[in-house]
């Protein structure tokens, strides 16, 4: 999951810019004229990496960061293998 901490200028580029991929807003297209106007800092991520903006990648997520977890771990593991087996039978 990206994170972002943006300065309230980016509210205006945003609001001026015009659709891009997928005729969306993006933000990436919006950053890219911010760095126009100031400096634009990134820290590099090392670690699993999701596209919680996919269907597929947003369950995968969930499902991994429930696993991370002490008090969720156990009941998630059932639930899976419960629907794994319902979903196998049919």
């Amino acid at each position: 999951m990206g994170r972002y901490v943006l300065r309230p200028e980016i509210f205006d580029i945003l609001a001026k810019l015009e659709p891009g991929a997928g005729n969306e807003i993006q933000l990436t297209d919006a950053l890219v004229k911010l760095n126009q106007q100031q400096a634009v800092l990134a820290c590099e991520f090392i670690g699993k990496r999701y596209d919680v903006g996919d269907k597929l990648g947003f369950i995968q997520a969930t499902i991994d960061f429930a696993l991370n977890r002490d008090d969720l771990r156990d009941d998630v593991l059932k639930y899976i293998e419960k629907k794994a087996n319902e979903n196998l039978v049919k």
